[in-house]
């Protein structure tokens, strides 16, 4: 089983987020985070677990979408 999420890191993404109105890649949120690329991916499973969804494009553009609930 791997590391738990720094819960930390993945509230940042709710402040870098939506400084982006359209999309953001995850390269950029990777760059802000100061983590490699593959750390964003696997944090994208904990965030929706969260309630906290980013929904990728055809471009592979990701855009956050907030559960209602």
């Amino acid at each position: 089983m791997g590391r738990r999420p720094n819960q930390g890191r993945l509230d940042k993404y709710e402040e870098i987020i939506p400084e982006y109105p359209d999309t953001i890649r995850p390269s950029q949120i990777a760059q802000f985070l100061q983590v490699p690329r593959s750390t964003v991916q696997r944090d994208l499973p904990t965030l929706e677990d969260q309630g906290t969804l980013l929904i990728e494009d055809n471009r592979g553009l990701l855009s956050l979408f907030r559960r209602q609930g």
